[in-house]
């Protein structure tokens, strides 16, 4: 079969220009001073090669740049090239199993420094290393090498043909990092790496001065900036902590901050906060899926430091099917959705919920069966044998601890939850933690969501760009968080299944689309309503707000929120 190139929505094939904004606004750059962020989720890292959290890669995103992003419509867009390699403009070989990628002419880093092919290739032997663990491992997902032409040119050869080459190097998830900063963090020694790690040297539009782990970071305008009399603010501020409702005050209320991120806030209380006058909401729907994790192998602090949580042990009673399809069942998930999101928020089955063409039409979940749940339990041998309203079978009792981030809306589906799953005869031990902490990757915290010390987790997170192939990626037979990758991994369950795994494969040397389709419903179908290893929740809308004077802002959901923070400027200057 003749494979097609995969062009996920239209390309933009020439470097962006400078933004001539509608009032004029133009001018030197930082003519504007000051510009304020907060995100009630602190940033504990500024490399997203060592942390999966959403607050480290989108913090980052304003030092450090992939080759090209995805804008507002899933487009590709070139930000450290001219233009995207296809087949048409040759950077895509016509047997699809390379692309070649040529930086633009000029590029320094923010130390005055060239950026060079050298960094491109360094940046893959990175994350590629086989003694470290990479967060964004996935991105990189069947490259066979990267390969340096010259100065200005990498290729990246794939060991089959590759319809969508966009892994590695493109969207806020796969910067480039500087080689001579990082030469010495490969494999083990990432982690021990602290400066580079909290202050690296990047092309973006804004250097880091001092940053404060879980706390607040400062920026100043990167002066090697390429685009000229960008950015506008000759500062910024990126505070990190507190949480939903004290940040959504701060930009609609109080006019404190100019931006904040992700308001998972209940839908009356986000109005009553609008009404402040000084800012405004603004949302988008992308493939942010608020879901429960099912822990396949067993977290009992019994177990040795090390074995916890690693397919090495198996998980006591979640390794049985019928278990985590009745905790699925008992699961409302129309009522969730009403409490935490209203409008914003969609009930689902799927972890891919879009685009369209990849979104399974499973409904199945949808509806709450608390009683088929108690039937399928009694049917797999799960009873309550001494009568303490617990269900147990061979000794084992179906006691579950069950974390989370804090934050007002997790609280409330857990408790809606817990008390769900008692009514199926299952115990549950409710835990929240620091969000900093919980999606901080510190490979010596026990709190991570990486390590699981837990039977079930809830979090959302998403992918850049259009195309699933590197998320689904991720649930590779390998992939998961393990002492030997310093406990960072995509495969947060640590799911391992042949078929799936065969699937991905096929997926990568798969270029027409609907047959693609085809198959990342397949992929989504085994791991959620065939395994039940996911139990998605909700399609959540991204929902941020930002003051009333600061202009520029372009909400993107299928990338950084702070991809286009270059562009921002202030109203009224």
């Amino acid at each position: 079969m003749k494979l097609k190139t995969l062009l996920m929505g239209a390309i933009a094939t020439t470097a962006l220009a400078p933004v001539a904004f509608a009032d004029g606004h133009e001018g030197e750059r930082g003519r504007d001073g000051q510009v304020n962020i907060i995100y009630w989720q602190a940033p504990s890292i500024l490399n997203p090669y060592l942390s999966g959290g959403t607050k480290d890669i989108e913090s980052a995103s304003l030092v450090i740049e992939p080759l090209g992003r995805y804008d507002e419509n899933g487009a590709l867009v070139p930000y450290l090239v001219d233009e995207i390699p296809t087949v048409e403009n040759g950077g895509v070989s016509a047997d699809l199993k390379s692309i070649t990628w040529k930086l633009s002419e000029g590029l320094i880093w923010s130390d005055g420094s060239p950026v060079t092919s050298a960094d491109v290739a360094f940046t893959a032997e990175y994350c590629m290393h086989p003694e470290g663990g990479c967060a964004q491992a996935a991105k990189f997902d069947g490259v066979d090498s990267v390969e340096i032409i010259d100065d200005l040119t990498v290729k990246v050869t794939f060991v089959d043909a590759k319809p969508n080459p966009y892994g590695p190097f493109m969207g806020g998830q796969s910067p480039i990092i500087q080689k001579a900063q990082f030469a010495d963090c490969l494999g083990a020694k990432a982690p021990e790496c602290t400066e580079a790690n909290f202050n690296p040297i990047g092309t973006g539009p804004f250097v880091v001065t001092d940053f404060r782990p879980n706390d607040v970071i400062q920026m100043v305008a990167n002066e090697n900036f390429r685009h000229e009399g960008k950015p506008a603010f000759a500062s910024l501020t990126f505070k990190g902590g507190g949480d939903a409702t004290a940040a959504g005050r701060a930009v609609l209320e109080t006019g404190e901050f100019d931006y904040a991120w992700n308001l998972q806030l209940a839908p009356d209380v986000l109005a009553k906060m609008a009404e402040g006058g000084k800012g405004v909401p603004v949302s988008a729907f992308g493939t942010l899926v608020e879901r429960l994790e099912m822990n396949l192998t067993n977290p009992s602090p019994d177990l040795p430091e090390g074995e916890r949580s690693t397919i090495a042990h198996p998980h006591p009673f979640l390794s049985d099917f019928s278990v985590r399809k009745a905790l699925s069942m008992a699961i409302d998930r129309e009522l969730l959705v009403e409490i935490g999101y209203g409008q914003a928020g969609r009930a689902t089955c799927n972890l891919v919920p879009a685009p369209a063409l990849y979104a399974s039409d499973n409904t199945e979940c949808l509806t709450q069966d608390i009683d088929g749940a108690n039937a399928l339990l009694d049917e797999a041998g799960w009873v309550d044998s001494d009568g303490d309203g617990v269900r147990d079978k061979d000794g084992v009792k179906l006691s579950i601890l069950y974390q989370t981030s804090t934050n007002a809306v997790r609280q409330d589906f857990q408790a809606l939850i817990k008390d769900w799953w008692n009514q199926i005869g299952v115990e549950t031990e409710l835990r929240n933690l620091d969000a900093s902490v919980f999606f901080g990757g510190d490979p010596g915290s026990p709190d991570t969501f990486q390590k699981f010390y837990a039977d079930v987790e809830m979090y959302a997170n998403n992918f850049d760009g259009t195309d699933p192939q590197a998320y689904l990626s991720a649930y590779r037979c390998g992939n998961e968080p393990k002492p030997a990758s310093q406990w960072q991994g995509e495969n947060i369950n640590r799911f391992c299944n042949e078929e799936y795994d065969a699937l991905l494969d096929e997926l990568a040397r798969t270029g027409e689309l609907d047959k693609r389709g085809e198959i990342a419903k397949r992929l989504n179908d085994i791991i959620t309503r065939e395994t039940m290893t996911i139990v998605p929740l909700v399609d959540r809308g991204r929902v941020s707000a930002h003051s009333n004077t600061l202009g520029g802002v372009i909400l993107n959901t299928w990338d950084s929120e702070l991809w286009n923070a270059a562009d921002w400027y202030r109203i009224g200057n």
